[in-house]
């Protein structure tokens, strides 16, 4: 089995449970900066969510 990327959003938001996790990068960045906008009001660069958020499991 390949690696994971893992985006948890407790880790921005302490009071969302949301968890992305996709063996593609690109789409776990994608579909959690979708979230961060919808649900939380809040504009995440692939960078910053890259940098601040994202593991590999």
């Amino acid at each position: 089995m390949g690696q994971a990327h893992k985006l948890d959003c407790e880790s921005a938001a302490a009071d969302c449970r949301f968890i992305v996790q996709s063996e593609n990068e690109a789409e776990a960045i994608e579909l959690a900066k979708n979230h961060m906008k919808e649900v939380h009001g809040a504009n995440y660069t692939d960078d910053e969510l890259r940098a601040d958020h994202l593991q590999v499991v």
